[in-house]
């Protein structure tokens, strides 16, 4: 008659943290998805119910000089550098990124990776264009604004689009780097670079903070659902995503 075994910590917690270990970058990745769709959801509602004019407002004038709503705060260098680094979440630079990712992915094979970063930033442009229509938020008014932009405020497209191409980069670099510190490095640097785009933005007078907090939490739940759709597609259907095609 076979007995039941009960849980022994000598015996079965190494195993159980093993087990951990391996899956830890899918359980960080559904944590941040999650968190990132109900702050969206939470902030839509507040939104929509102008619940978070007042705020948004405060901040905007807390970056303008007093009496002067078109002079932003700050030396003149970093009226330069706001505008340069809010460059680098528009669409023509953040398409030049995604293009040069897929040609290096493809170039080593990595069709699954590939894919992931494609349908992300499309998927990224669908979902923001489709909301932005949808709330119809205005932007704070001309004199605020340092620089030209244009379509509805809600959510604020660079910083969704930088949160999902930087982070999609970073997980999938994360992913394959050899040492902790160089995994930390590549979610860091995407996780900066996503911030200080956003942070322009609402520095620039061309989005109300709102905007860019929920472009933040929408791009890094996209960013996250593109990567555990890939992850758990590899891991029962594909192989390792981290296989070496030159190997096979």
């Amino acid at each position: 008659m076979r007995r039941f075994s009960f849980f022994q910590p000598g015996r079965d917690l190494p195993r159980l943290l093993a087990a951990a270990r391996n899956e830890l970058g899918a359980v960080a990745a559904l944590l941040v998805l999650a968190g990132g769709a109900l702050a969206f959801l939470a902030l839509s509602d507040e939104v929509a119910e102008g619940d978070t004019a007042a705020f948004d407002l405060a901040v905007l004038k807390a970056l303008r000089t007093p009496g002067d709503p078109n002079g932003l705060v700050g030396p003149p260098w970093l009226h330069v550098a706001a505008a340069d680094v809010t460059a680098l979440g528009s669409v023509t630079v953040l398409g030049l990124v995604v293009v040069l990712a897929l040609a290096l992915m493809l170039s080593l094979r990595r069709w699954s990776e590939a894919l992931v970063v494609l349908v992300g930033a499309g998927g990224g442009v669908a979902i923001s264009q489709g909301l932005k229509q949808v709330f119809g938020r205005e932007r704070p008014e001309l004199v605020y604004r340092a620089v030209e932009a244009a379509n509805p405020s809600f959510p604020s497209g660079h910083a969704m689009l930088s949160a999902v191409v930087f982070l999609t980069l970073g997980a999938l670099a994360a992913r394959f780097a050899p040492r902790k510190r160089v995994k930390a490095l590549a979610l860091g640097a995407a996780v900066l670079l996503s911030l200080l785009v956003g942070a322009s933005r609402i520095y620039l007078g061309v989005h109300w903070t709102s905007d860019v907090l929920g472009g933040w939490s929408l791009g890094a739940a996209w960013a996250m659902a593109c990567w555990v759709a890939a992850w758990a597609w590899e891991r029962w259907w594909g192989g390792k995503l981290d296989r070496d095609p030159e190997a096979s």
